[in-house]
Order: structure tokens, then C-alpha cells, then sequence
């Protein structure tokens, strides 16, 4: 199936304008967990048990803190999902080809 014939399913344009949505929300819940002081669950699960301290990254990762080096936090935020909502959508392409190309006849 091409990318065209399934960007004609109404489904599909709606799924997809829910993900872009969220993508262009995605400062906002960035600002709003500042702002309730959310932190990550493994990090706070670290800080329980002292190994915080001790931590050693080896790979600080591709879009770190999901932020972009040089660019401000909302800024960074946005382009992080952008590039997140990209790289996931191609990889499902690729494996619903793979999986269209192994059950036909």
C-alpha cells in the first residue's frame, strides 16, 4: 500500500492530525510538569536508593532531556516530538511494508 492511497483513509488523516496535535502540544505538558515539579519515576526511584550519585552516562542520547542544544526549552521541546513522531512514523511504514510484503501470495 503507498503513502498516498493511505493518507486517503479518513482515519489515517485523523490519527495523524491527533499525533501532529500532540507533537505542537508537547511544550505545554514540558512547561506544565515543571510546574507541578514532576520528576521521572526512575530518577526519584535513584534518588531512593542512593545511586544517584553514582550514575556514569555513557550516550547522553540523541535529543537529550528532549531538548535541542541551542535552542530554548519550548523551542527544543517541539522539535524533540517532531523529530520523536517522525522517526516512530517511519519505522511503523517499514515494518507494515515488511509485514504487506510477507503475507502476500
Amino acid at each position: 500500500m503507498t503513502l498516498s492511497r493511505s493518507l486517503s483513509r479518513p482515519w489515517v488523516r485523523r490519527a495523524l492530525a491527533v499525533v501532529c496535535l500532540l507533537a505542537v502540544l508537547a511544550p505545554a505538558f514540558a512547561w506544565a510538569s515543571g510546574a507541578v515539579g514532576y520528576a521521572e519515576p526512575l530518577d526519584n526511584a535513584a534518588d531512593a536508593a542512593g545511586a544517584e550519585d553514582a550514575a556514569v552516562s555513557h550516550h547522553a542520547g540523541l535529543l537529550p532531556d528532549y531538548g535541542v542544544p541551542g535552542l530554548g526549552a519550548t523551542a527544543g521541546t517541539l522539535v524533540s516530538a517532531f523529530v520523536g513522531v517522525g522517526l516512530t512514523l517511519a519505522l511503523a511504514l517499514v515494518v507494515g511494508r515488511l509485514l504487506e510484503r510477507d503475507s502476500e501470495p
